[in-house]
């Protein structure tokens, strides 16, 4: 039943202003036929530390652009809860986080398809990729250009990385210019989501240029309370805008966009989800869909820190006004400097052990290290290799804790609880003390500050990836694609057993890509958008 407070009757009711729901606006709004609602929870990207690359050190943690969530504690992490980033503006983590472009390998789309989800595989998914793709070194049949989404190069290096790439090397990890091709295994700069030494959010490649059509309305500071159903068709939503309630009415589809964390929260709320859970919170089941919430995996990063001699890092240069000064003018004037860095510049894709038929690590390395983001830099030079697993097999979940939407749910991502990600992360720390080890950084006689070189036994590198183990930011798969009973989304990305209602986001990847996560969900959005639209005619 539609309140009285109706904000009036819609196409399309897109739930969520980040990467895919700005994808989806754009793309559905296209047709000047259909009304499009897109509703955000958070407030516009009018903080400037939103579009100065290197201000991902003043968004993280901070409320008026992240939710600051935190997970529960964390038996992998020897108990420890840590930070959850999740962007609370329009372009959502597009405005918050590392700005890496990365598609992952053909291999995680090709497993897609064979867990049954048609059109899944690397050759139908390519084309979305290069649909809205704007690749500053031009068009080829990898790369697509003149699309909204814009990858530029890093703007700048340091001789401690290039160093670190020439260590790898040395230990058989190849150089690359390019990790989106497919395979991406080598050592290389990252391309990022810039232009011009600029952030470059999807808020600003898909929502500006289009925000003045009349047949599509955007509303901030709108928090979804729940999706409204007639039996199991979604018929609207009810929302608060800036704590006044509002609903809208569906004639087409609501279209769930808010990620890994707020869409599966969201459909709980809304009854649908494991009946077990909801009974607990006293909500009526609408639909007992026992996968909503599950299948929660992410990328954990390992944090090891060196402290460096003979050169310099941003550490030393952060540290203090002058250096900051010069930063401030070097940016001001020619977009350039360390104000144009993404977090991590040099990355990295190797095999924690031969066996591998493909890369099953990555790496960001930065020249600069702090205890956490959002926290002040080390007084001393340092640099950071962070290390991730990317095919963890550890599962976890997000369950709400109550049926207040504004309440946060509890996130237990379930870090190195599986045998098989203990091994892969002490397999890790040891390469890249091998790769630190070798001859290309020994003139910056790199001394190991965390863990720390006396942490040498397997169990105690275990236990240490545990102490210096943190989250990267890529929450996905808690409304998974697929088949099976624990499945939410088909392979067209409808809800299962119901009707008009969709989940299009990050969160219904089966398994995780095997890099960076923002950039396949833009692809997602690609592609659940063209979906919508054929099965409208």
């Amino acid at each position: 039943m539609i309140a009285e407070h109706s904000i009036g009757k819609f196409d399309y009711i897109i739930v969520g202003a980040g990467t895919a729901g700005c994808v989806l606006a754009n793309r559905l709004s296209a047709d000047p036929a259909k009304r499009v609602l897109l509703l955000e929870a958070g407030g516009r990207d009018d903080y400037i530390w939103v579009h100065i690359p290197v201000g991902y050190l003043y968004t993280m943690n901070n409320p008026r652009t992240d939710w600051c969530l935190r997970t529960e504690p964390e038996p992998g992490l020897n108990g420890r809860a840590i930070n959850y980033p999740r962007g609370k503006v329009l372009g959502g983590c597009s405005a918050i986080n590392g700005m890496i472009y990365m598609r992952g390998q053909a291999r995680d789309y090709d497993h897609w398809r064979q867990l049954g989800n048609a059109g899944w595989s690397w050759d139908d998914v390519l084309p979305y990729f290069r649909r809205s793709e704007d690749f500053a070194h031009g068009a080829d049949e990898l790369h697509g250009a003149g699309g909204e989404w814009r990858v530029e190069d890093t703007r700048l290096r340091w001789e401690i990385l290039d160093a670190f790439r020439a260590a790898a090397a040395e230990c058989g990890i190849p150089n690359t210019d390019d990790f989106n091709r497919g395979n991406n295994e080598g050592f290389g700069y990252f391309q990022v989501n810039q232009k011009n030494g600029i952030r470059w959010t999807t808020a600003k490649a898909f929502l500006t240029p289009v925000m003045n059509r009349r047949n599509l309305a955007i509303v901030t500071h709108a928090q979804v309370r729940r999706v409204l159903f007639a039996g199991r068709r979604a018929v609207g939503v009810e929302f608060a805008e800036h704590g006044w309630p509002r609903s809208a009415t569906a004639a087409g589809e609501v279209i769930l966009a808010a990620g890994a964390v707020a869409s599966p929260q969201l459909l709980q709320i809304s009854g649908v989800g494991p009946a077990s859970l909801l009974a607990e919170h006293s909500i009526p089941v609408v639909h007992d869909l026992a996968g909503v919430g599950e299948n929660l995996q992410d990328h954990l990063q390992l944090r090891l820190i060196f402290k460096v001699s003979n050169t310099r890092t941003l550490n030393e240069r952060a540290n203090n006004w002058l250096g900051k000064a010069g930063m401030a003018l070097e940016y001001g004037l020619f977009r350039r400097g360390p104000l144009t860095m993404a977090p991590s510049q040099l990355g990295g894709f190797a095999k924690s052990d031969a066996g591998r038929e493909t890369p099953n690590l990555e790496y960001h390395v930065q020249p600069l290290s702090l205890d956490r983001f959002g926290e002040p830099l080390h007084p001393f030079p340092a640099f950071t290799a962070s290390v991730c697993n990317l095919r963890p097999e550890s599962r976890g979940h997000i369950r709400i804790k109550s049926p207040d939407p504004t309440a946060a749910p509890a996130i237990r991502p379930n870090y190195l609880a599986q045998e098989a990600d203990r091994r892969v992360a002490v397999d890790a720390i040891k390469l890249t003390r091998r790769i630190a080890a070798a001859s290309a950084m020994q003139p910056f006689e790199p001394e190991e500050f965390k863990p720390g070189a006396v942490v040498a036994s397997d169990a105690d590198l275990a236990r240490a990836a545990g102490d210096i183990g943190t989250t990267i930011f890529h929450p996905v798969g808690t409304c998974k694609m697929g088949q099976d009973k624990m499945a939410v989304v088909d392979d067209r990305l409808r809800v299962r057993g119901l009707e008009r209602l969709r989940v299009i986001d990050a969160s219904i990847m089966p398994t995780i890509t095997s890099g960076n996560t923002n950039s396949p969900a833009v692809m997602i959005a690609e592609k659940g958008a063209d979906m919508i639209r054929e099965d409208a005619r």
